[in-house]
């Protein structure tokens, strides 16, 4: 079984396929890529058991086959080589792989690619397709609100929620919570499904740069997105996610409207003199001026800064975690946010001044901590 192909091509797709790879197989075989050659094209595939990824390549070839080849070392001497054309040699018998290159001869053992766990057949799917730009922005919008705490697997990935009308995507840790909705995106089928967080950053990678309709197909327990020549399979996390609209607060008579990028850039300075375990800023709002204050008082630490801003409601002084409010403002694009209160006591509401056309709602909620 042999096969010619260009090395750049076959280290760029491996690559986009290599963040399957987990470190701690049960399966010795998970350390190997899957080849499966057929005419005219390669299909390379990583595994972990929980998601998998393929890839298509170009390449010539005679006869179909498979492999399974060691992952790293395969990538580790692609990534020394310039771009040319490379032969592999494989003999089916011992599994044992040469690979030919411009510069000598390379040979590694490889084994039955019959061994290879097999994807997920999904069964009574159903699927929806989706703009890339739209999936891409979802990802990057929810994904730093994922929560870490294996007791509650559901908040550790984030919640999709198709309609006739729009898409929901949710993420949350029980600290703060992100919504986004998209209203140019629609499913003619209701459905609801949880996405863990590997499976989503490594779509991310996929999509990063691409065009075109990602096609979504799920069922209970699995959920498979392709675009191009690239499908990522996973299992989807098991549970009821927590009723999300009942933590967000309707009456939120407090309103601040101040420049995004000011208002990052003030609480990234103050931070540095918060208290190193609760993070914790101040932000005391009179009139039209927003004070924004911390203090380390084990070592005396403090800072405080004034700004002028738009402000309807009542004085207000309310605690935030720095990090929440960093991470939340970075991930917003409107040039001016507003944050809507109710007390020192409730969440905090950050929205975009504007949105994409009016396309898109997207809502960050923060909870509060409590000043000393």
């Amino acid at each position: 079984m042999n096969f010619i192909v260009s090395s750049a091509s076959l280290l760029k797709h491996l690559q986009s396929i290599a963040g399957v790879l987990s470190s701690s197989n049960t399966l010795p075989i998970l350390d190997n890529f899957l080849f499966e050659l057929s005419e005219k094209s390669l299909a390379a595939s990583a595994s972990d058991m929980e998601t998998t990824m393929t890839t298509k390549l170009s390449v010539e070839a005679k006869e179909a086959g498979t492999i399974a080849v060691p992952a790293k070392l395969l990538l580790d001497i692609l990534k020394t080589l310039p771009d040319h054309p490379l032969t592999f040699v494989i003999n089916t018998e011992n599994f044992g792989i040469e690979i030919v290159s411009d510069y000598g001869k390379y040979k590694l053992t490889g084994q039955n690619g019959a061994e290879f766990p097999k994807m997920p057949k999904l069964e009574l799917a159903s699927s929806v397709k989706l703009n890339a730009e739209i999936v891409l922005k979802a990802i990057n919008t929810t994904l730093f609100a994922t929560g870490n705490d294996d007791l509650r697997p559901v908040m550790c990935g984030v919640f999709c929620q198709l309609a006739a009308d729009n898409i929901t995507f949710v993420a949350t840790d029980a600290h703060k919570l992100v919504r986004y909705i998209r209203t140019d995106a629609k499913s003619s089928l209701a459905g609801s499904f949880i996405l863990p967080k590997k499976p989503l950053n490594l779509l991310k990678n996929i999509l990063n740069g691409k065009d075109g309709e990602v096609s979504i197909e799920y069922n209970k327990s699995n959920a498979l997105f392709s675009i191009g020549g690239a499908t990522l399979i996973c299992r989807l996390i098991d549970g009821k996610y927590p009723n999300y609209e009942a933590v967000i607060p309707l009456n939120n008579p407090n309103r601040l409207t101040i420049d995004r990028k000011l208002l990052l850039d003030s609480i990234k300075r103050v931070a540095i003199f918060s208290n190193k375990t609760t993070h914790q800023v101040r932000l005391k709002i009179a009139g039209s001026e927003l004070n924004i204050s911390a203090e380390d008082l084990d070592f005396s630490n403090e800072a405080n800064e004034r700004h002028t801003c738009q402000y309807e409601g009542r004085d207000i002084e309310i605690g935030f975690n720095s990090k929440f409010l960093i991470e939340m403002l970075s991930n917003i694009e409107s040039e001016e946010i507003n944050l809507e209160m109710s007390d020192p006591n409730r969440a905090g509401i950050f929205l975009p001044t504007k949105t994409k056309e009016g396309k898109e709602d997207l809502l960050m909620l923060v909870m509060p901590v409590m000043i000393n």
